[in-house]
């Protein structure tokens, strides 16, 4: 039977590590033509936007999409997990921890494969419930000495600060400014609903590697052109996903001063295929959408879990 597994039941499965684990495999499989995945679809009313995801994993033996309902009262989650060889269901999963974890993931995995391995110290704007994954995925892939955090509001600031540097026995401090965010970080991380350039491109040093985990659309923006003009390396999750909603790329793309062919897939850096950092001078930027395949592959892997340990309610459909 298929399983049912909620918020509650996938906060007691996942974990960071087990998500770079399966965000790295879905992007390896995708560049090696083991795995499908269709760009984010949208059908809008007024009030409510529906966002579809799909594509599938033949190589870990599933297919499915999530779709998810963003409105003014909230934004659901659902993945659907289905059997690739018998097309029957295998599991409905919530999937609002589940997308923040794969989210993080997918810049923890850039981080490791183009950050310098000296870098220490990271500057992010955001503090709200992405940025804790975010912080919590690159700490698993970089040994950091302390973190530098901005946020329009300073109370959820204060509280991000306390709560992270306890959960991850690490200094945690608010940064007294944009600038000094940016200013002597190795790693600049953008985690942020703006809709607007966020800093300059003068403020960063050689050898930053920046992820951008904020804007999806051409309503959002977190970088300028400025900062674009400094990456030697524009590295997306998909370069075809990137063409339709990367809000920092687009305006650039349509401008002419940015080329399809200058972004690299993330994927294809992960097995070679395309060149990550080249010299430690280099600025390097992972531009992050989000794909089908990275929930699928975290939600094959919670359904997995779930079953060995005997979490999620059974579906009385699907089969």
């Amino acid at each position: 039977m298929a399983l049912f597994l909620t918020e509650n039941d996938v906060a007691q499965l996942l974990t960071m590590p087990l998500a770079l684990e399966a965000v790295e495999a879905a992007h390896r499989a995708l560049a090696v033509g083991q795995a499908l995945d269709v760009p984010r679809q949208r059908t809008r009313l007024p009030q409510t936007t529906l966002h579809v995801l799909q594509g599938a994993l033949p190589e870990f033996g599933v297919i499915g999409y999530k779709a998810y309902t963003s409105n003014r009262s909230g934004v659901r989650f659902l993945v659907h997990l289905y059997d690739a060889s018998t097309g029957s269901l295998r599991a409905v999963i919530e999937a609002d921890r589940l997308g923040m974890m794969r989210t993080a993931a997918a810049s923890g995995v850039a981080t490791r494969c183009l950050a310098r391995t000296e870098a220490r110290v990271l500057g992010m704007f955001g503090a709200g419930w992405q940025a804790e994954g975010h912080l919590e995925a690159i700490a698993a892939v970089r040994a950091l000495d302390h973190v530098k955090v901005y946020s329009r509001n300073g109370e959820r600031l204060q509280e991000f600060c306390r709560r992270m540097s306890e959960r991850l026995a690490l200094e945690v401090r608010p940064g007294a400014s944009p600038e000094d965010v940016v200013r002597g970080s190795d790693l600049v991380s953008t985690v942020t609903t703006a809709a607007s350039p966020l800093f300059s491109g003068d403020w960063l040093a050689p050898g930053t590697h920046i992820n951008a985990a904020g804007s999806n659309s051409l309503i959002r923006r977190e970088l300028g052109e400025d900062v674009l003009k400094r990456c030697s390396a524009i590295v997306v999750d998909s370069v075809e996903t990137a063409l339709r909603e990367a809000g920092d790329l687009l305006p650039w793309l349509e401008k002419g001063r940015l080329h399809a062919g200058q972004l690299r897939d993330l994927g294809q850096v992960l097995v070679g295929r395309q060149p990550a950092r080249t010299t430690a001078e280099a600025i390097t930027l992972f531009e992050s959408q989000g794909l089908a395949v990275q929930d699928l592959a975290l939600a094959a892997r919670l359904e997995s879990l779930a079953r060995v340990r005997g979490l999620g309610s059974e579906l009385p459909y699907g089969a």
